[in-house]
């Protein structure tokens, strides 16, 4: 089907469903242009709390899906491609946390949203990388921190805080595709080019960056920015974001090869599946969303 009858028919099921279309800013153009609401985690996350709709769309990947459904377990949450997952979040388990946990029974354990939700039920506090320094920051002076799953993630607010951390080793393999001899080179090209970097990178790329930054970050520097010109370090589809944002900047992709395929899993072809069949529908079992919904809630507050 070609792509405008596409969104035709996305847009009259979503009115006959009464559906909303939320996407992450990494999502691909398509979806993006079809979303009612794009943001980063933190965004969609409150969004998905108030959202007025009875069913969610969400176009990202699986802990984001988890994450709407636990805020709103009220509502129908569809995942298009329910095989869109994130391997950082894979890396760390409620069972090897809780055994963390009874090692250092004085610690506030903080995780990154980018978790799955047994995770986030063992968890004092989620936090997104726009928010993670003021929420390791709110924990009270002398506790230490566990922190995960992102290790780039935690180094870095470590070192903003100079908080006491046990860090997880988990990292995001589409951002360690992002090297600091890309960026050098690329600033030879755009000599006034300004470097912005998701804190996810590996800790030799934020080094050399002028700012680092979570996607909604980037959104709020740009906007407050002279510089026309900027480096974006971090999944490619933020350029297409920031460059149909700010069609009077011009952006640049710190690495073409900076793409996450499971964030590309989602089509147009399957938001219409989706919304014509309420399916795949993503549920959290009660006990685990409660106990998850409080950690995602002090985040949200947070801000």
């Amino acid at each position: 089907m070609p792509r405008r009858e596409l969104v035709q028919k996305i847009l009259a099921l979503k009115a006959e469903r009464g559906a909303v279309i939320l996407a992450h800013n990494y999502q691909p153009p398509e979806i993006q242009d079809v979303a009612d609401r794009l943001g980063d985690s933190l965004d969609l996350s409150r969004f998905s709390a108030s959202a007025s709709e009875r069913v969610i769309v969400f176009c990202g990947v699986h802990f984001m899906a988890e994450t709407a459904a636990i805020l709103a377990p009220e509502k129908t949450v569809l995942l298009p491609d329910p095989s869109a997952g994130c391997p950082m979040a894979d890396m760390m388990s409620a069972e090897a946390l809780g055994a963390l946990k009874q090692k250092h029974p004085d610690a506030v354990v903080v995780t990154y949203v980018n978790s799955t939700a047994e995770v986030k039920a063992e968890t004092d506090v989620c936090c997104t990388s726009a928010n993670a320094v003021a929420v390791v920051r709110s924990v009270p002076a002398g506790r230490p921190v566990i922190f995960g799953p992102d290790k780039y993630l935690g180094g870095w607010v470590k070192k903003q805080t100079d908080r006491r951390m046990i860090v997880w080793n988990g990292w995001c393999p589409t951002h360690q595709k992002i090297f600091p001899e890309q960026i050098e080179q690329l600033r030879k090209i755009h000599l006034d080019a300004v470097v912005m970097v998701h804190p996810e990178v590996n800790p030799a790329v934020a080094e050399i960056a002028d700012v680092v930054l979570g996607t909604g970050g980037m959104l709020r520097y740009v906007k407050e920015s002279a510089a026309t010109t900027f480096i974006v370090g971090t999944e490619i589809g933020m350029v297409y974001r920031l460059k149909k944002k700010f069609p009077d900047r011009q952006f640049v992709a710190a690495s073409k090869h900076a793409l996450c395929p499971n964030m590309k899993k989602i089509t147009l072809e399957k938001v219409v599946s989706a919304l014509e069949r309420l399916e795949p529908a993503i549920t959290v079992a009660p006990d685990v969303a409660g106990r998850a919904r409080a950690a995602i809630q002090r985040m949200v507050e947070i801000g």
